[in-house]
């Protein structure tokens, strides 16, 4: 006999990242070394949870797509890998638009670190939006969560794209200031243009001088691509 039954999660961390927006996110975590700090929600904030945790190397993060939430679920939605345009069931896919709205990203643990009177987690790899709840954190098992043999489509889709990213010369000062501020900004920057975060039909365009922007940090990345090449022209604060 089935029942239907609801249940109720609540957050017991959120994380900040370099992404404000969902614009230009890698589409896998791992794809960029964006680095996370966990900060734990009041009763929750008990540091004995976190005993044993510098034992495992990664960890799967539990998250609410909160963003995306409001807007419900398909029961077909289309895939980056596809190109776009062709639709997919799903439970086929990581998209976000899920019966329930929950994602899972495993990420490297790079330690706890200790912020006034409480306690954070930080971790690298991330591909959740600045701002994330987090309902669960849990330890990856080599032995039991990588099979050997396993198999995807994804291979015979489109690939990720590499492009090569290139500054303006006009940038070379601010660039130089926001590596002071951050001293990952530009290797964070190019990983994350060399992916082309453009919708995914237009990633088959080399040369699009239409001007797109991406959030990251506490500024504003305007591109655009010419001659197969993401060319960053302005930076500006958010």
């Amino acid at each position: 006999m089935m029942t239907s039954k609801n249940y109720a999660f609540s957050p017991i961390a959120t994380i900040a990242t370099p992404f404000k927006q969902k614009f230009a996110i890698p589409r896998q975590p791992g794809l960029a070394k964006a680095k996370g700090t966990i900060s734990f929600l009041p009763g929750f904030d008990d540091i004995n949870m976190l005993e044993g945790i510098d034992g495992f190397s990664h960890l799967w993060l539990l998250f609410i797509f909160h963003q995306t939430q409001a807007r419900g679920w398909k029961s077909k939605v289309k895939a980056p890998r596809l190109g776009g345009n062709a639709s997919t069931g799903v439970l086929a896919t990581r998209s976000t638009h899920r019966p329930n709205s929950v994602g899972m990203s495993v990420v490297l643990n790079k330690g706890i670190v200790k912020h006034g009177d409480s306690y954070a987690l930080t971790v690298e790899g991330v591909d959740l939006v600045d701002g994330t709840p987090i309902i669960d954190i849990k330890p990856y098992l080599p032995y039991a969560d990588a099979i050997s043999g396993a198999t995807d489509k994804l291979s015979s889709y489109h690939p990720i794209p590499q492009r090569t990213v290139q500054f303006d010369s006009v940038l070379s000062a601010t660039l130089e200031e926001l590596e002071k501020q951050h001293g990952d900004f530009k290797s964070l920057a190019t990983s994350v243009l060399s992916q082309d975060p453009r919708p995914a039909y237009k990633q088959q365009c080399d040369n699009d001088p239409k001007t797109y922007k991406v959030a990251l940090y506490n500024v504003d990345l305007s591109f655009i691509v010419l001659g197969g090449c993401v060319r960053v022209t302005q930076i500006n604060p958010l």
